[in-house]
């Protein structure tokens, strides 16, 4: 994830500079290090216990995961999962279609991936290198500026590695999607009066940092393990896979559709975003459950009980028709 980030940065500086190897080059550095830290690296428990079957092997990857041989209770909720998953067959996406109480987590975390994709954050930094010139700097300031918010991005994303275990999955989404939002009417306002006032681009540099800061806290980072939090040992393998899937499509997709966009009414594609930042935070807020400290068991209850007032809703609906 970091070689991508860095990589969408390097579009941008590429665009500005002939010396393109030297940004290219740039996303090797944490390729090699992945590639050399991953071998001293615990293995999943959930992994070694569930797939594997091993559970000593998965009480020394959580001793050395958590720091602490305290684990019981979590290797006892483990235990008890890989218990239920010996009874529950893999789903398959039409049986997981079928199943409402499938089907709902399912339609949550697509959209959870979508509003990571579509929240607007390839044009934020696209804008960003002419952002850093016009409030002055020169191009070769500007274009380190733009790199510089790939470290935030970065940086901001270990934060939230941080945060993420005392405020919660669902308030950093909110939280984050919120700011976002704000931040493309200050980019859109700032960006069609920086012609007037030079003092405007300072404004616009701040928004752009808060947007990429905003976005790193929540969209960013938290979609990516959030969907394996909402489905048990069955359903988790097809519906990680197409939310994975969904994820990249939408990334295929904005690609396609941005610079076409951009050209035609250029920062004013910020209000676009904004309003698709309205909608996915509306629907975070509305269907998300919390995850935090959650067993998959308490989750999947909480989408029962939301599809069947669903159903009970819909049905006094019907009778009153």
């Amino acid at each position: 994830m970091t070689s991508f980030s860095i990589s969408n940065h390097d579009v941008v500086f590429a665009a500005h500079c002939s010396l393109i190897i030297f940004p290219a080059a740039l996303t090797v550095v944490p390729s090699v290090l992945m590639v050399v830290s991953l071998p001293f690296c615990p293995e999943s428990p959930k992994y070694l216990l569930l797939v594997r079957g091993r559970p000593k092997q998965a009480e020394e990857a959580l001793v050395r995961l958590r720091g602490t041989r305290d684990v019981d209770k979590e290797m006892a909720v483990m235990k008890n999962e890989a218990e239920a998953a010996e009874f529950v067959p893999k789903v398959t996406l039409p049986e997981m279609m079928r199943n409402a109480s499938l089907r709902a987590p399912l339609i949550v975390s697509l959209m959870v991936m979508l509003a990571q994709q579509l929240s607007g954050i390839n044009a934020a930094i696209f804008f960003s290198t002419d952002i850093f010139k016009t409030a002055g700097l020169s191009v070769e300031g500007a274009l380190r500026a733009t790199l510089g918010l790939g470290l935030v991005n970065v940086l901001m994303t270990l934060v939230s590695m941080v945060v993420v275990e005392r405020a919660g999955r669902r308030t950093l989404l909110l939280t984050g999607l919120a700011g976002m939002a704000i931040c493309t009417v200050v980019l859109t306002i700032t960006l069609a009066l920086k012609e007037h006032a030079t003092w405007v681009s300072y404004i616009s540099i701040a928004g752009l940092a808060m947007f990429v800061i905003t976005f790193a806290v929540g969209p960013g980072s938290i979609p990516w393990f959030l969907v394996t939090e909402l489905f048990g040992q069955g359903a988790r393998p097809i519906a990680t896979s197409l939310a994975v899937a969904v994820n990249w499509a939408a990334n295929f997709v904005v690609g396609l559709a941005f610079l076409p966009l951009m050209e035609e009414i250029q920062h004013f594609t910020f209000l676009i975003f904004t309003m698709v930042l309205v909608f996915f935070w509306v629907f975070i807020y509305k269907k998300l459950p919390e995850t935090k400290n959650k067993s998959i068991e308490a989750i999947t209850k909480v989408f029962r009980a939301r599809v069947y007032q669903e159903d009970v809703a819909l049905n006094k609906l019907n009778g009153r028709a």
